[in-house]
């Protein structure tokens, strides 16, 4: 008998997973040493100040070269930093929002605690399979719904990999998202129970309690990035 649950399993190459397209707004606009970061502040100024007498508008290739320093002078603040909060919030600005690709970064380099491959090779966690609701407003509550697609029916590792799945979650995304972590339709013949196991919160606290079930969890995280 075969040591393994699943003995041979699909496995997708690791170049082959979803990546994000490589943003070419930047060197198209601004030339091919431009960072994302200063693209962003070079907006945020020609929004504060878009007016035809601006002189950011006037000399924007002296503005990009100025904000692609690496390190910029200290500015002299006209107001206190309260006032200076107030200005951003005004602005309408918000955080950086989390998407799918995203949390698929985040989780598609979970060991599978069978094989020596990822969930992403094993295709147990998919780009087209999580969904995120996230205004990217810190104040605000957002949303993650990730569906799992165990690589047999019968796998006994399912609730396993979705606890996984969530701590690493749990630890990555700020306080404010909520996290659901569900078996995808269909694809395992005990969906209704684990579906219940993995976000019982009692059930899932207990579980992360368990010193050895932990451990294994915690090797399983030894493969993505911190």
């Amino acid at each position: 008998m075969s040591e393994f649950i699943n003995e041979n399993p699909n496995v997708l190459e690791d170049n082959l997973l979803p990546t994000r397209p490589e943003d070419t707004e930047g060197k198209l606009l601004l030339g091919p040493d431009v960072t994302k970061d200063s693209l962003n502040r070079t907006k945020l100024l020609l929004r504060i100040d878009s007016s035809l007498q601006s002189r950011a508008l006037q000399n924007v290739e002296l503005l990009t070269k100025l904000l692609q320093l690496e390190e910029t002078p200290d500015l002299v603040a006209d107001e206190s930093e309260e006032d200076s909060d107030d200005t951003v919030d005004e602005l309408g600005e918000p955080a950086d929002s989390i998407d799918a690709q995203e949390i698929y970064d985040l989780i598609s380099h979970i060991s599978d605690p069978e094989h020596p491959l990822t969930l992403g090779q094993l295709a147990v966690v998919n780009l087209q399979d999580i969904e995120v609701h996230d205004s990217g407003i810190k104040d605000q509550m957002a949303e993650v719904v990730v569906k799992i697609t165990p690589t047999i029916t019968h796998c006994s590792l399912a609730t396993l990999i979705g606890l996984g799945i969530r701590v690493r979650l749990d630890r990555a995304l700020p306080a404010r998202f909520r996290i659901t972590i569900l078996l995808k339709e269909g694809s395992h013949q005990s969906e209704n129970q684990v579906n219940k196991q993995l976000n019982d919160k009692e059930r899932v606290s207990a579980a992360c309690e368990n010193e050895q079930l932990l451990g294994v969890i915690s090797k399983m995280l030894t493969t993505v990035a911190s």
